[in-house]
């Protein structure tokens, strides 16, 4: 039996990845999601860390983690419902259908797990939090991405209800908006040496995020330091929301 358990969905990279690492290296079992068990082949052999296959748009890969959290390690305190994809394209152009499928993973993936995990939450008797990993595209908009834009909108608000709903069981449910972070997901600007260079500088701390910086802030809000933090939308960003984007910031180099 662990003290405290968490699961954690897109859990085999980036910010997924940094959240199961550090929920381990502070005594967590962690339940960890995402659509294979292949790309968690740099997790190596971690006792306290077990590994799901699934597709987090259907409702059995949620209950399964639920039973997976509670079957293996007894109980469960905390979810990260961080799985997430990227769709890019002209309003008037891109098919619906990939907004429908950004839609299903950003937005209706967190749904259907929240409603999984909280029965569970419900029974421990102190609470627990559900951290919802947001964007700073769901706080404002960026060109040519309203597909991501509206999901991740619409995943702020679908925080702030839940928290509404949840407070009286004792149960925090935040979301953490991450700006620019350097992740599978963000890789191909890596590759477009210009456009990556343009968003650092408009960043007032003049770099990209990393992944374990915005961990560092989902394992807060996951925490008992974080008791009285209930629907809150929290942009860990470098600053760049602080920004009304019409120049950027001065650079020192």
């Amino acid at each position: 039996m662990s003290s405290r358990v968490a699961i954690v969905t897109g859990a085999a990279s980036g910010i997924g990845r940094a959240c199961v690492e550090r929920f381990a290296a502070q005594g967590y079992g962690v339940v960890a999601v995402d659509r294979s068990t292949d790309a968690f082949d740099w997790l190596g052999e971690e006792a306290d860390v077990l590994r799901l296959a699934g597709d987090v748009t259907n409702s059995a890969t949620n209950e399964d983690a639920v039973a997976a959290a509670v079957d293996r390690f007894g109980r469960l305190d905390v979810a990260v419902f961080n799985a997430g994809i990227s769709m890019g394209g002209d309003l008037l152009d891109l098919p619906i259908e990939e907004f429908d499928r950004t839609m299903d993973v950003n937005v209706r993936a967190v749904a259907l797990g929240i409603r999984a995990v909280t029965p569970m939450l419900r029974t421990q008797g102190d609470g627990g939090r559900i951290v919802v990993t947001a964007s700073t595209s769901g706080i404002g908009a960026d060109p040519r991405m309203w597909a991501y834009n509206t999901s991740k909108a619409a995943v702020i608000n679908l925080a702030r209800s839940a928290a509404v709903d949840l407070g009286a069981d004792g149960i925090t449910v935040n979301a953490v908006c991450p700006g620019p972070t350097e992740t599978a997901m963000t890789s191909g600007l890596a590759a477009m040496p210009e456009v990556h260079d343009e968003l650092r500088r408009r960043i007032p701390l003049q770099r990209w995020g990393r992944p374990e910086e915005v961990a560092a802030m989902i394992a807060f809000v996951a925490s008992a330091d974080a008791s009285f933090v209930n629907g809150a939308v929290i942009p860990v960003d470098g600053g760049i929301t602080a920004n009304t984007g019409q120049f950027s910031p001065g650079s020192r180099g």
